[in-house]
Formats: C-alpha cells, structure tokens, sequence
C-alpha cells in the first residue's frame, strides 16, 4: 500500500479522520498476515515509510507506525504519506552457545545462599 491520506478534510473532524487511518492501517496489515506464506518464510514482515509526503517519508517499525503517526499529527501535518509492503521472513533462532539457561540460575543462588551464611 502506498498512499497518501488528507488528515483534515473540509467537514470532517480531524481525530475522527486519524482514527479511520488507523483503522486502515490495521486492517491492511490483518489482510496481508492472513495471505499464505511461502515455505520457507515464518511470518509476514512489514516494510513501512511515513511522512508528509513521499520524498520525506522516512523508515518506521511497523510497532511504532501509529505511534509516529500521532507525531506528525501533532506537528500539524495536513497530509500523510504512508508506504506498507509485505514481505515474508524468517524468525531469528538464539545462537547455541553451549550453557543452558539454569546455569546462570544456580550462580544467583550460590551468592544467596553465601549471604545467608553470613547472617548466620
């Protein structure tokens, strides 16, 4: 979706009409997580730009694309450009690093149990 939204239409209220836009936004994303994946892919990940317009759009996180949004409402944008395109991804796997998660546990333990003494 590349589009370019008036956030403050003649006739219409303003945070009614952001509302809507978000509204739209999530909706889009919604329809495009329910397409199929390819097999080789574990979600769908999105690329977004927002901005005044198209020239000034800069690179969001698509958990930070209202969030931004409300931003450039504030600094009294009268329009948005906004820019979503799927794309399928991969999930990062952790490294194996050999230790195991209950190590570290037990280290905080010791230290406890070392204060205890102490007390004793």
């Amino acid at each position: 979706m590349r589009k370019t939204f008036v956030l403050r239409p003649e006739g219409k209220n303003p945070e009614r009409v952001l509302e809507a836009l978000k509204h739209e936004l999530r909706k889009y994303m919604k329809r495009e997580r329910r397409r199929d994946l390819p097999a080789d892919a574990d979600f769908w990940d999105f690329d977004c730009k927002l901005g005044v317009d198209q020239a000034g759009a800069a690179v969001v996180h698509p958990n930070e694309l209202t969030a931004q949004l409300d931003e450039l409402v504030k600094t009294g944008a009268e329009q948005v450009y906004v820019e979503l395109l799927a794309k399928p991804a991969t999930r990062q796997r952790w490294a194996d690093t050999g230790e195991s998660g209950d190590a570290g546990s037990s280290a905080g333990d010791d230290s406890q149990d070392d204060g205890d003494d102490d007390q004793s």
